[in-house]
């Protein structure tokens, strides 16, 4: 059965396009038409979590709760190892749009399907090692545990499908197309809080419910997505070829894309988890003070993923067309619109944060503890904005190995950082070993950006 693959418009085999991006300069609509539908897709995604919560409350006992909880968490790491299924879709559909070649948007998007398949169906096969050594470190309690694994065994089946929504919106938001993405992420969360409610509290499902409904709605959202691809790609009259998608050449460059964000991921989410492991060092109190300032700040980071975001697509498509210029204002514009909001998130923090701490935990101890540390996780969205920028524009002009090479620079500096200064500050150097390890790596790639310019614009040197 022959792949779906565009090889061109009005049988031309193939061949690039005229491009077709518009006028040669950006403006702040352009950016915003993509940063505002990724915001509020982000803002939608957490409330899966209170939704789960509250149906699953409503049964009384508390072990429904921790169960679902820790399964959760299970599935967010396994799956944020995949993220490079996003961010590389993007950068190589955004090149790819930019250019006109619109036999290679498609192409790009089948090589994601493919991988995310293939990684799905691993993840199938290798579930039972993967639950015990996931499950050997936990340490809830039997009844926990056991709905833990509940929901595991089931939701597990749904990998492929959570894998391929993020091919379908990598892929989208690579051809600007964010209000797309958004339906999607819309239809795949709302759908999975009113299963969510039907099969717990309507049919008693308890565990069983929530795992379900989270596959069903994947599923429903990929189907949906390649529905409007296919749309998207028959108007553009594409002819089918399973040749162009098995492109030698152009499945290693994926390859090679997807290993460097991989690498840069997993560091990234080593990073915060020894962060969160070393705030257990520090004892309980502080524990749950960090991890609530920590929550605090991510809320920020659904804010400035949006125009990291719409740089990544923008500068991608800039660079695709050759138009040095609309990548200067891609830069510029989301850039500037990504600093205004970290300063705003810094001074609401700054002044309102303790608001949001006694909102979050009624314990007067820890509300003290995370007063004390507020000034460090208010400062976190400016000392963060450039490295999430940074990578924007290097996702976007598919400059993966400098991503790779600066975080784990950044990285062994965290621990450094982090080995000096927590014996004499405590939890004071730890967070500012975070704080220098956001700044590094906007400081390394920062470095590393006028090369991306030269190789990005060659005749504009």
């Amino acid at each position: 059965m022959s792949t779906p693959v565009a090889t061109g418009t009005g049988g031309d085999s193939g061949q690039s396009h005229p491009n077709n991006q518009g006028a040669d300069r950006l403006g702040n609509g352009q950016v915003l038409a993509i940063a505002v539908p990724i915001i509020l897709s982000n803002v939608t995604t957490p409330l899966i979590g209170l939704v789960d919560t509250a149906v699953l409350g409503q049964l009384g006992d508390p072990h429904y709760i921790g169960g679902v909880a820790v399964g959760a968490v299970l599935f967010s790491l396994l799956y944020w190892a995949f993220a490079f299924l996003r961010m590389g879709t993007t950068g190589l559909t955004a090149q790819a749009e930019g250019s006109g070649d619109y036999s290679e948007v498609t192409a790009t998007l089948m090589r994601a399907l493919l991988i995310a398949v293939v990684a799905g169906t691993v993840l199938i096969v290798l579930q039972i090692p993967v639950s015990l050594i996931a499950f050997s470190v936990l340490n809830g309690s039997e009844a926990v545990e056991t709905s833990a694994a509940e929901y595991f065994s089931i939701r597990i089946w749904g990998a492929p499908a959570a894998l391929a929504n993020f091919a379908f919106l990598g892929w989208f938001i690579g051809m600007g197309r964010a209000s797309t993405a958004f339906v999607l992420q819309l239809l795949l969360n709302g759908l999975n809080a009113i299963l969510d409610v039907w099969f717990v509290l309507g049919l008693g499902l308890a565990v069983k419910g929530v795992a379900y409904g989270t596959i069903i709605s994947e599923v429903v959202a990929v189907s949906a997505g390649l529905w409007l691809a296919l749309r998207l790609v028959r108007s553009r009259g594409v002819v089918f070829d399973t040749s162009r998608i098995m492109d030698r050449a152009a499945i290693r460059r994926m390859l090679g894309i997807n290993r460097d964000i991989m690498i840069r991921t997993i560091s990234v989410l080593f990073a915060f988890s020894w962060f969160t492991a070393k705030s257990a060092e520090e004892g309980d109190v502080a524990l749950a003070a960090n991890a609530i300032l920590i929550n605090i700040t991510h809320t920020a980071a659904y804010f400035l993923d949006g125009f990291a975001f719409a740089a990544e697509t923008l500068a991608g498509q800039a660079i695709g067309a050759q138009r040095y210029n609309r990548f200067k204002d891609a830069v510029r514009l989301s850039t500037i619109w990504a600093v205004v909001f970290s300063v705003l998130a810094t001074l609401l923090f700054w002044f309102g944060g303790g608001l949001l701490v006694d909102f979050l935990t009624v314990n007067e101890e820890v509300r003290a503890t995370a007063r004390l540390y507020l000034g460090w996780a208010a400062i976190v969205p400016i000392a963060g904005v450039m490295a999430y920028q940074f990578d924007g524009i290097f996702i976007g002009a598919t400059r993966t190995a400098d991503m790779r090479n600066m975080m784990l620079l950044s990285l062994a500096v965290y621990f450094v950082m982090w080995a000096l200064l927590t014996p004499v500050f405590g939890n004071h150097g730890l967070w500012a070993a975070l704080v220098i390890f956001l700044s590094l790596r906007a400081l390394t790639l920062g470095a590393r950006y006028p090369a991306l310019v030269r190789s990005s614009f060659p005749a504009a040197q």
